[in-house]
């Protein structure tokens, strides 16, 4: 029995509200995804994950040397690799060759979706229109990347107008070219519902408003499960000091792209409205694309339980940088406790952004 309930509330509109009092670090409910999909570069860039929950498929060994491009590097206490456990259970489809962390993950993949989007040998065929899709976008959404064309081919949804954000200024012209290969991809008479214009706008809406980011990491993983045992203190410097010089290798060469990274659609999830001091957060503690809504401020019985949006950076932001960022990515304009407590501040942007501006300007002026 769900812990909240979903109402209206008068001139917010729909919202989660608390039935009881939580805790901090009190888990408000999990969730599996309606659907997930790995992120299009991370895969193509060697991230191993399963095609069905995300679950990383590389050891650590494996993760950390990938990462830093150096098969020499040494990671110790691997006894303690989180996937060691689930190796002898990887699997994959015996037609198309995709990979799975299990027979589990394989059999749900193939009764939600996989028996009909099975691409047999055709997946490594770059001329089949689902492969031409995908390098459409592509070319169209490079890595810090926030959404997958791979996702919404599976889902139908209410429109909202925000796909122009994920296309970047020539967005019409894109998108008239999206549109191509997904009809493409889609010719059948079975998907006419959704190769109309106003049915793909629908998609792109809710890729760009209702998705939710998700990461796996072995590495981060196997972090918290040894930075978590009982070690002499000499011991855990000595552990931290090899953990902060494993990071520093995969960051020379991976940067910060360390984790295999998808999004997903939750039913639940999707509810939750923005705040700018949310007092819970959605994790992803099992290595997978399960969410876990926990609390991070007490929570009392009737109030509204709240995410954020924004990344940690984007939270210290100014009021003004808050709203262009919100506005830009979902439509709306916050009035959370914090954004009327600063109702009153002048609308200026954040150092912070204006910097990342003057790089942006610099860049464009070194391109030109």
């Amino acid at each position: 029995m769900n812990q909240f309930e979903i109402r209206e509330v008068p001139g917010k509109g729909r919202a989660m509200i608390a039935s009881k009092n939580f805790a901090i670090n009190e888990i408000i409910f999990e969730e599996e995804p309606f659907v997930s999909h790995q992120f299009s570069w991370n895969a193509a860039y060697g991230y191993a994950a399963c095609d069905h929950c995300m679950r990383p498929l590389e050891t650590l060994v494996e993760n950390v040397r990938r990462l830093a491009n150096n098969n020499a590097v040494v990671v110790p206490l691997v006894e303690h690799d989180p996937t060691a456990a689930w190796l002898p259970q990887f699997t994959q489809c015996a037609r198309c060759k995709v990979r799975y962390c299990s027979e589990d993950c394989l059999v749900e993949a193939q009764k939600r979706y996989h028996r009909v989007s099975c691409m047999g040998a055709f997946r490594a065929d770059d001329t089949h229109p689902i492969n031409v899709l995908n390098e459409t976008w592509k070319k169209m959404h490079y890595p810090p990347e926030t959404g997958t064309i791979m996702l919404i081919a599976l889902i139908v949804n209410r429109e909202q107008k925000i796909y122009h954000k994920m296309l970047g200024e020539n967005f019409e012209e894109q998108m008239e070219k999206l549109f191509a290969a997904f009809c493409n991809a889609f010719k059948s008479e079975e998907f006419a519902m959704f190769t109309t214009p106003d049915a793909f706008k629908t998609l792109m809406g809710i890729l760009g408003t209702n998705s939710q980011g998700i990461a796996t990491s072995v590495l981060a993983q196997w972090v918290t499960k040894v930075s978590d045992l009982p070690l002499p203190d000499s011991e855990k410097e000595q552990l931290d000091t090899v953990i902060d010089d494993i990071y520093a290798k995969v960051g020379d060469f991976a940067g910060e792209f360390l984790n295999n990274e998808g999004s997903g659609l939750y039913i639940l999830q999707s509810k939750i409205n923005h705040s700018c001091v949310p007092n819970a957060q959605s994790t992803f503690p099992y290595s997978n694309d399960i969410v876990v809504l926990k609390a991070v401020a007490p929570i009392q019985q009737g109030e509204e339980i709240c995410i954020s949006y924004l990344d940690e950076c984007q939270l210290e932001r100014s009021r003004h940088s808050r709203h262009k960022i919100l506005r830009g990515n979902y439509i709306f304009v916050c009035q959370c406790p914090k954004c009327k407590a600063q109702s009153c501040d002048p609308d200026v942007t954040s150092d912070e952004e204006e910097d990342d501006e003057d790089m942006d300007d610099c860049d464009d002026d070194d391109m030109q």
